[in-house]
């Protein structure tokens, strides 16, 4: 089955650039883009119902039409749905093969989804989330700007967004810069078996950088093509991260959702990234059908 690459739209400023980016990448993978509104009616309007939905068609479907005139090609569908935003994009995201949205930065995503709301969507969806806001420009794809993924962990903690990492990157002809952050363990984290293995690698970085290039080596041997970069540095792995991609054309994480009494919440790095990062940001359930190299 061919996924589509799916934008959910609302005529925002971030949702517009979102559709931009949603198109570039769906002429990049040759693969249809599906344009997702969630209407509802407006009340205060001074008109009626059937009249408010057509106003919305048309703005939304003139935004798509330009996309067609300049991606001649382009394989582009609208559908409005009636149904709640949050549960709409949820839908519209489970057989796509990324979900795209427009934020505003500052862990607020707008439009369709405000806040928790945008958290939500972002935490429950099984497949990747691209964050993009309003000053993204295609100049930023430009050669020469690398894709930033962040692993930690075993190699399947992070075959998720590395796979997703690997594939964009060969699809931009870009380089990959693949980051992992560590900090010192608490004391009582040591144990004999860790002691010895640490004591093998010659220390706690050197370690960390074989690690690295373990959860690496597959991806590398089936994306020969794509340069890699790899980079090991103490610190937090959030703002290890954000360092990294201060001129990446984008930032792929991971994230594996834990539920809690009010619902899903993604993890800290993940959050923190999408505070801060200056670029579009591809979030990654950890735990997505097909992660593996199968």
């Amino acid at each position: 089955m061919t996924r589509p690459i799916t934008a959910g739209v609302d005529g925002t400023e971030e949702s517009l650039a979102a559709l931009d980016w949603a198109a570039r990448e769906a002429v990049r993978r040759g693969l249809p883009l599906r344009v997702v509104h969630a209407w509802e009616e407006i009340g205060e309007l001074p008109a009626d119902r059937d009249t408010q939905r057509a106003w919305v068609e048309e703005g939304i479907g003139r935004a798509v039409g330009s996309l067609t005139e300049r991606h001649p090609g382009l394989d582009a569908t609208l559908e409005l749905t009636e149904d709640d935003a949050v549960d709409a994009l949820l839908a519209a995201g489970a057989d796509a093969e990324a979900l795209v949205l427009g934020t505003r930065g500052h862990g607020v995503v707008v439009g369709f989804l405000l806040g928790s709301v945008g958290l939500r969507v972002v935490a429950e969806t099984t497949r990747p989330v691209i964050l993009v806001r309003a000053g993204d420009r295609p100049e930023a794809e430009s050669a020469g700007r690398e894709i930033v993924v962040g692993q930690h962990g075993t190699p399947e903690d992070s075959a998720a967004a590395l796979r997703f990492a690997f594939e964009t990157a060969a699809a931009r002809g870009a380089t990959l810069r693949a980051v992992r952050a560590w900090t010192l363990p608490p004391v009582f984290a040591y144990s004999p078996g860790s002691l010895k293995l640490l004591d093998e690698a010659g220390g706690l970085e050197p370690y960390e950088k074989r690690a690295l290039a373990d959860a690496l080596a597959p991806w590398r041997e089936r994306f020969p093509g794509v340069p890699v970069a790899e980079h090991v540095e103490m610190g937090s792995a959030g703002q290890v991260l954000v360092s990294q991609a201060t001129r990446a054309q984008l930032l792929v994480v991971g994230r594996r959702a834990r539920r809690t009494a009010v619902g899903a919440r993604i993890g800290s790095v993940a959050h923190g990234v999408l505070h801060h990062a200056g670029s579009p940001v591809a979030v990654v359930p950890q735990d997505r059908p097909g992660a593996d190299l199968a």
